[in-house]
């Protein structure tokens, strides 16, 4: 019998172009975890230090953005999803050893 191993597949993209992918064990990351680092990552890829401050502005607040928020698709496959263009995705894969 193989040993399923459960990873989280990242990917980023740039419109339809890939600008990043990595691969982690589930174990090494929560979900919230990997929601911060999902933000972290559009952050990085992306975002001005204004859209960073007005995306933990207190919603409803003139300064306010959702430029940050992670989404978590509905279906059979969980997929946390962050930003726009460039955008961030994370989903559990199995894959058998």
């Amino acid at each position: 019998m193989k040993n399923v191993q459960r990873y989280w597949k990242i990917e980023g993209f740039n419109g339809s172009t890939k600008i990043f992918k990595e691969t982690v064990k589930v174990g090494m990351y929560s979900e919230a975890q990997m929601k911060l680092l999902l933000k972290s990552l559009v952050c990085k890829a992306g975002l001005g230090f204004n859209e960073i401050v007005g995306a933990y502005a207190r919603r409803g607040t003139w300064f306010a953005n959702d430029l940050l928020e992670v989404t978590v698709s509905d279906g059979p496959t969980k997929v946390l999803m962050c930003g726009s263009n460039p955008h961030f995705t994370a989903r559990i894969e199995a894959s058998r050893q």
